[in-house]
């Protein structure tokens, strides 16, 4: 299978196009805006590149001249972009994956692709990622022990050393200030990006200040876990200076301050690697479960998600690199768009935690 790379010189598309490019099954082509700066990066591997601006007007004819089987979009931020993409590679009778974590981007996907990948008779997955791919799964592996979810908390921390992508600050910075809807206490209420401090321990990296992101799950785990009266998401980054900072203009912000923050992501990014030196090696994420067991007493479940810096920023691509590889081998039969729940298991994530040697832990007790 021919599987297109999108953004495949960027910070994730980069990892997928190594994940992927080793398969005797694919045959893979790393595809962006300037591949002849980014080449070097990808030296070693046995692919193919290509030029390939998806915001061109001529787009979905220079991507059907590629003659994809697969593409997968990494080419992000996904909170400003519509499904041009999706809609191309269909056409190019292609599958379709991508790595979105924007709120509306993700759980509208279906109402949008539906029709053509139908028509296609092809799969499209949009939210291949970290959120929803792998917060579901750990959910749904956990779940079990529960016979009623009222409350779920997610949460990520990446380690300070960690690379860091232009666009998923851009990302970050987009919703920072902004408000949006969460489940909170039994009703739908009003957050605020990068707002709504709590402090929140992880496993290995002890406590940390986490601020409220808005993402895909905010919106569909309310409605994949029925019964679920709180559903909050939050962020934290390893260098308090850092996120109070963030905080602050995300405050200055919701205040009426016309701070266009999501601009400076490049220079931000380089600010912030100046910080190195005084952050350490492990980042984080925590999926966590409180309810009523079948006896009727109230109980909660954490899961721990333990990475360091170098292999951190693999975990957003798993999801992507396991899928790709089920389609090639002819192994998600059923055609349609969806938002990515429910097509990997836990335990398939965890053969590649091991490959990185990424550690996970559960913890449960009484309420």
């Amino acid at each position: 299978m021919r599987v297109v790379v999108i953004g495949g010189y960027g910070n994730f598309g980069a990892r997928v196009c190594r994940a992927l490019a080793g398969s005797p099954a694919m045959e893979v082509v790393a595809a962006g805006r300037h591949p002849d700066e980014g080449r070097g990066g990808l030296a070693d591997l046995n692919l193919q590149h290509a030029r390939l601006d998806h915001s061109a007007r001529d787009f979905p004819a220079a991507l059907a001249r590629l003659a994809p089987g697969l593409v997968i979009h990494c080419a992000g931020p996904f909170q400003s972009q519509d499904y041009r993409v999706a809609l191309a590679a269909l056409e190019a009778g292609a599958h379709y994956l991508d790595l979105a974590d924007g709120r509306q981007f993700v759980t509208r996907f279906p109402n949008y692709v539906y029709p053509a990948a139908r028509a296609a008779q092809r799969v499209a997955i949009s939210g291949a990622s970290s959120v929803p791919a792998l917060s579901s799964a750990v959910i749904d592996s956990l779940i079990a022990r529960l016979s009623q979810v009222e409350e779920i908390q997610i949460a990520i921390a990446p380690g300070q050393r960690a690379a860091r992508g232009e666009a998923t600050i851009a990302a970050v910075l987009g919703y920072a200030g902004r408000r949006f809807k969460w489940r909170s206490g039994g009703a739908w209420r009003d957050a605020w990006g990068w707002q709504e401090l709590k402090r929140m321990r992880f496993y290995a990296l002890g406590a940390r200040w986490a601020a409220a992101c808005d993402v895909p799950d905010l919106e569909l785990f309310p409605k994949r876990y029925p019964g679920l009266r709180t559903m909050e998401f939050r962020a934290s980054l390893e260098i308090g200076a850092q996120q109070f900072a963030l905080w602050l203009a995300a405050l200055l912000r919701r205040r009426g301050v016309p701070l266009p923050i999501e601009r400076w992501a490049r220079p931000l990014s380089r600010i912030a690697s100046w910080m190195d030196s005084f952050g350490g090696d492990l980042g984080g994420m925590l999926v966590s479960l409180a309810g009523k067991r079948a006896d009727g007493s109230r109980a909660w479940i954490e899961w721990h998600l333990t990475a360091d810096a170098q292999h951190g920023p693999e975990i957003p691509c798993m999801a992507a690199v396991l899928l790709a590889r089920k389609l090639a081998q002819g192994r998600v039969a059923e055609p349609g768009a969806f938002s990515c729940m429910g097509f990997l298991t836990l335990p398939e994530f965890e053969t590649e935690f091991a490959r990185w040697r990424i550690t996970t832990v559960v913890r449960e007790g009484a309420a």
